[in-house]
């Protein structure tokens, strides 16, 4: 590809951000991998995907920081737009609400929510320059079932869904597609620090847990020419939980 799309994907350093960026690198996009703390883990997602013939790079930012992630955007827009945009970063600090500190809440639906806002806004012009864009946030099963103690994550990322419905609408007729993809429970540093195995197989119907790779051929599909009819859909991706 001469000129390849490029793409975008925050929380690119973790499980399910290093397995979406090596899918859409194998798509031939040139794959910017972001981290904010975790950039050695980041660049070893972008060695990873070199190694394979891919293209990509590492970029570090807080996504907290409306200031810092519009200025490294603009850095990077200078090689050209943006087309793909994967919002991948999320944390969670689970307490129960009547528990749960001010800064658990602001935290939380900081990184998803506000996020969102910080990387996704500076893009969408550029974007809709070219006629043609993919935008897909990551959410999660919480944000549809509900989970006892992610009172707040469950907020960050359901939130998410009612703004890419709006964003949707706002940008179909340029072309741009914007979806939600909300996994279960995914093999990987988190599910292993949570679940058990009983545990998982009294909650998921499958039995077992998800991988990164059975998420990111979702979204490797949402960020394809295929895909274009698909818009402002909130996909599971749970082994049958909801």
């Amino acid at each position: 590809m001469a000129n390849p799309r490029r793409a975008l994907i925050t929380g690119g350093s973790g499980d399910i951000g290093g397995a979406i960026a090596r899918a859409l690198a194998a798509d031939g996009c040139e794959v910017l991998v972001h981290a904010n703390a975790g950039l050695d883990r980041a660049q070893a997602v972008v060695a990873a995907i070199e190694a394979a013939g891919g293209r990509a790079g590492a970029i570090a930012f807080d996504l907290t920081n409306a200031a810092a992630t519009r200025a490294a955007l603009e850095r990077a827009l200078e090689a050209g737009p943006i087309q793909v945009l994967v919002h991948n970063a999320g944390i969670h600090d689970d307490a129960p609400l009547a528990g749960m500190r001010e800064d658990q809440w602001r935290r939380v639906i900081d990184v998803s929510l506000n996020g969102f806002f910080h990387v996704t806004q500076p893009l969408l012009l550029p974007m809709a320059r070219t006629r043609w864009g993919r935008i897909v946030s990551v959410s999660s099963v919480a944000a549809t079932m509900g989970n006892r103690g992610q009172v707040n994550y469950a907020a960050a990322k359901s939130a998410l869904h009612g703004a890419s419905r709006s964003l949707a609408r706002e940008m179909a007729s340029r072309g741009i597609s914007v979806n939600v993809v909300a996994p279960g429970v995914i093999a990987g540093r988190m599910a292993a620090d949570t679940f058990d195995d009983a545990q998982i197989k009294a909650m998921v119907p499958a039995g077992r847990t998800g991988t990164p790779d059975e998420v990111a051929a979702v979204v490797r599909f949402l960020c394809s020419d295929a895909a274009a009819y698909v818009n402002g859909q909130v996909i599971g991706v749970n082994g049958g939980m909801a």
